[in-house]
């Protein structure tokens, strides 16, 4: 899910030389930045992955705004699949509406195409189910300095005052997933 390939071009530029990124959306192939176009393939991930992934293994795989996508069971086929191609103590990062927060309905219903909603919980529950260990799960800052203080002022104030409030509150959060072997 590399989309228009921003995230690859900032690996290019940090002086990352093997990289790949992957989307199921044949039309992105016009606006990857040419200076990563050769580490764009344009193709489903679960085919991708299924026929070998070119021969390639990964110390790392992101999947930003991806797994919610597919459905529980899609879900924990793909991290089975991507487990094959991770090198020894390869990681996955991934990001994903928090549905454990208020503030994620907007992003996961404001897109029809989500079949799965993760609370940090859930991520911990996909995670052993696909042989993966959760390392850590944490929000996804955003906004001003400014807007993070008065984030968790709000944050904390509501925490005192519910019942159950959530793990995490940010609207997305992430987490970083090792293979339970290693």
């Amino acid at each position: 899910g590399c989309g228009t390939g921003h995230f690859l071009d900032y690996l290019r530029a940090k002086g990352v030389t093997e990289f790949l990124g992957v989307d199921h959306d044949t039309a992105l192939a016009d606006h990857i930045p040419p200076a990563v176009a050769d580490h764009f393939r344009s193709a489903d991930i679960v085919a991708y992955l299924e026929a070998g992934a070119e021969g390639r293994t990964f110390d790392r795989v992101f999947l930003f705004d991806v797994l919610e996508h597919f459905t529980p069971q899609e879900g924990r086929r793909l991290m089975g699949l991507i487990a094959k191609v991770l090198r020894p103590a390869g990681r996955v990062l991934v990001k994903v509406p928090n549905m454990g927060s208020p503030w994620g309905l907007g992003y996961q219903f404001g897109d029809l195409t989500h079949k799965a909603a993760y609370t940090p919980s859930a991520m911990r529950q996909l995670a052993q189910a696909a042989g993966f260990t959760c390392m850590a799960c944490y929000p996804h800052r955003e906004g001003s300095p400014l807007r993070q203080v008065l984030d968790r002022m709000v944050h904390g104030i509501a925490g005192r005052v519910l019942m159950a409030p959530p793990e995490i509150w940010s609207a997305n959060f992430f987490a970083i997933l090792e293979t339970a072997d290693r």
